[in-house]
């Protein structure tokens, strides 16, 4: 087998940083200088400029216990306190969130209002005898009471594990199970396309599959009927509504844990990464501030959901510690219509949109009609976060919601790495479409071969970390030895991201997605997301995913499932067409053996494509239990037109 992926899909356009923005970045070049010059010195620069401590640390990096990397380990402080009552002095009225319902209902919420909804929670908290270091699941959707109860955790030291709203209750059980969790903190729905996503109902079924949960705290929302159990239930406008509007914020260690988040992995068992304070906080500030150039004056919105990290990082954490104005959205991207994002831009003047390429090439499908209906001039930058983007939705984004004026940051993290670690920098990088560009300052990513060795420019690889950063994840909860198996046993000394990865011939990071969604046809390791963004470049196609399917004569052969833009009819005609494309873009290596159009993709909740539920189709498997998926109607559908595919 080959040891480097195969480097087949090339890009030659490049866009030089607006020179709007190049004029006044808040990351220069000299961000790159100090950091080469000494990273640790880099890092100690931010994290004591960025921070407010109660005891600022002596000592930057302990190593001595690696890979359990301990940073500013003798430092004290607490996220809240740098997230709001720094603030207050001086912008104690200025707009912390417009947020918007999805049933078309808003708030503004200042840092002074949000500083007392934490301060009441909290002290509703420390009456239901949550202590400094406890566990509190939080299972609630896009409402203002998610981020609250984020920030009245780390306000008394205890430690959350958001549990993203579209999952299972017996997901829920298993992550409670895993934290040992002492409160959930609820609502008795949330609204997702008009329907009630039943929260507290499934929150009853989670407690029938677990003993830790001493009480429930409730936030009426959708008005849905609940059943609530005396002693251990409790309304949240009821439990919250008489406390004091102060508490003192707990004076946490540095190391100490800030929250845990499940991330999936190749077991059944979710992984629960545990990330700490202050390195966390250095992590998120510094790359809010330098990736999205964010201004006194700037509306800001990350459209993420706080279940995941993003939203952790770049809705909560960085953006309040950086006293930012942001936009916080409740709902689905199409209620009551695929205009609704774009209405929510123009309303509040949005200047700085960070979204996933999944909602971008959901957008491409549902038209270029939907934006350009409204006034989207605000607009001077635009991200994109979740996994690789295909140089074709990076164009249409760029051309159809950036007006071909607005810097494009192409972002790569993972929940494991906390903040983001490759990135353009918007008054910096010139960017290619579908490209991450480079790593942070201050962080040492690399693209390896199997042995560890980097590949040269235009090779491709395995992407690996060589050196510790501020916002890494400590461990994994409960378990050291998975968190040594799973990242920092494959090289000695690096982290192991999991993801394949190559460099171009000018040095610049394509991301190839994760190392198992690589395929090995006829002895050659190809990625999906080249074979995907091949496809997607085809003027017929809006979102392509592919896998590997066993094959008698390949090993694997390579299946595409594609959805078409509006107009364009699926037949014979344009299958042997598109896979005739992607042989011309890639090489004939890459023709897909089979392709099936589709209305739609299967997604989770967040939007993720299940490319592995595809690859059971595929393989005409039993599949497992398909109830948290978004859209699970159509994996019939799949199955019959994947049969009849492999028949063909």
């Amino acid at each position: 087998m080959s040891e480097k992926i195969e480097n087949l899909l090339g890009e030659d356009r490049t866009f030089d940083p607006p020179s709007s923005i190049v004029e006044n970045a808040n990351a220069t070049q000299e961000w790159f200088d100090l950091a080469n010059e000494d990273r640790l010195a880099y890092w100690q620069k931010q994290a004591l400029e960025r921070i407010t401590w109660y005891k600022e640390p002596k000592e930057i990096l302990d190593d001595s216990d690696a890979p359990f990397y301990k940073w500013f380990k003798d430092g004290e402080l607490n996220l809240a306190y740098n997230c709001l009552d720094r603030h207050l002095e001086t912008d104690g009225d200025r707009i912390a969130f417009y947020w918007e319902g999805e049933p078309g209902d808003s708030q503004e919420i200042t840092y002074k209002d949000l500083y007392e909804r934490v301060c009441k929670l909290s002290n509703g908290l420390k009456e239901l005898d949550v202590k400094k270091g406890d566990r509190i699941a939080i299972y609630l959707g896009m409402t203002p009471e998610i981020v609250i109860s984020m920030l009245a955790c780390a306000r008394i030291g205890a430690v959350h594990s958001v549990v993203f709203g579209g999952f299972s209750a017996e997901a829920l059980a298993d992550r409670i199970n895993d934290a040992e969790a002492k409160v959930v903190i609820t609502a008795d729905g949330a609204w997702r396309r008009g329907d009630i996503v039943p929260l507290k109902q499934n929150v009853d079924d989670s407690l029938k599959l677990t003993d830790h949960i001493e009480s429930v705290i409730v936030v009426k929302r959708t008005e849905n009927d609940v059943t609530m159990v005396d002693g251990r239930d409790y309304w949240y406008s009821e439990l919250v509504d008489k406390q004091e509007a102060d508490c003192e914020p707990e004076v946490m260690n540095a190391e100490d844990m800030l929250y845990i988040l499940y991330t999936s992995g190749t077991t059944a068992k979710p992984k629960g990464i545990v990330h700490t304070q202050a390195g966390y906080l250095t992590g998120v500030t510094t790359t809010h501030s330098a990736v999205f150039d964010v201004k006194e004056d700037d509306i800001y919105w990350c459209a993420a959901d706080c279940g995941w990290v993003t939203g952790h990082s770049y809705i909560v954490y960085g953006p309040l510690a950086n006293k930012t104005t942001s936009v916080m959205y409740e709902g689905a991207p199409n209620a009551p219509d695929e205009k609704r994002l774009w209405s929510i831009v123009e309303k509040y003047k949005v200047n700085i949109f960070y979204t996933a390429p999944t909602a971008i090439r959901a957008f491409m499908k549902w038209g270029v009609e939907h934006p350009q209906a409204h006034d989207l001039t605000s607009l001077r930058l635009l991200g994109t976060v979740g996994e690789p983007i295909n140089p074709e939705a990076w164009m249409w984004y760029h051309e159809n919601i950036g007006n071909e004026s607005c810097a494009i940051v192409d972002t790569w993290w993972q929940t494991e790495t906390g903040s983001i670690m490759i990135t353009p920098l918007p008054g910096i990088t010139s960017t290619k479409p579908g490209s991450a560009c480079g790593p942070m300052p201050g962080i040492d990513a690399v693209v390896v071969d199997e042995n560890g060795i980097e590949v040269s420019k235009g090779e491709g690889g395995y992407l690996a970390v060589k050196s510790p950063w501020p916002s890494m994840l400590r461990t994994v909860f409960g378990d050291e030895k998975r968190y040594i198996d799973t990242y920092w046993s494959k090289y000695d000394g690096m982290y192991f991201a999991g993801d394949g990865a190559k460099y171009d011939d000018d040095g610049y990071f394509w991301l190839l997605g994760r190392v198992d969604d690589v395929m090995n046809i006829s002895g050659h390791r190809i990625s999906t997301a080249e074979v995907e963004s091949a496809l997607v470049a085809h003027e017929s196609v809006a979102e392509a995913a592919v896998i590997g399917r066993a094959d008698e004569i390949s090993g694997e052969a390579i299946a595409a499932f594609v959805t078409l833009i509006g107009g364009y009819e699926g037949n014979e005609e344009l299958i042997s067409t598109l896979r005739q494309h992607v042989s011309d873009k890639i090489g004939p290596i890459a023709k897909p053996k089979s392709i099936v159009i589709t209305n739609d993709l299967p997604k989770t909740r967040s939007g993720k494509i299940m490319r592995r539920l595809l690859k059971d189709i595929s393989e005409e498997r039993k599949l497992g239990d398909v109830t948290t998926l978004a859209n699970a109607d159509i994996v019939s559908e799949l199955q019959t037109r994947s049969s009849e595919s492999r028949d063909e």
